[in-house]
């Protein structure tokens, strides 16, 4: 009994839970297609699952890259 219950308080309820709630009451034929649906994706031992995509990291640095250095004086006032 938590102490919510003790006092006589009821619990918050969103609209969307409560509708949720209300519609597959209303639908049971809902929870047999949720359970279809889950068992597609989910309820699969390992081996039948298809294996990740193979992470594809970034290079690891080659000294290729393009590094910026300053202009001087001279190079500063040819570009003007």
């Amino acid at each position: 009994m938590g102490a919510a219950e003790g006092k006589g308080l009821t619990m918050y309820e969103s609209e969307l839970t409560k509708f949720m709630r209300e519609y597959l009451e209303q639908h049971p034929e809902e929870r047999k297609s949720q359970a279809k649906g889950r068992a597609i994706w989910w309820d699969h031992a390992g081996e039948q699952r298809t294996p990740p995509e193979p992470v594809n990291h970034s290079p690891r640095a080659g000294g290729n890259e393009y590094l910026f250095k300053p202009l001087s004086d001279e190079e500063d006032q040819e570009k003007k």
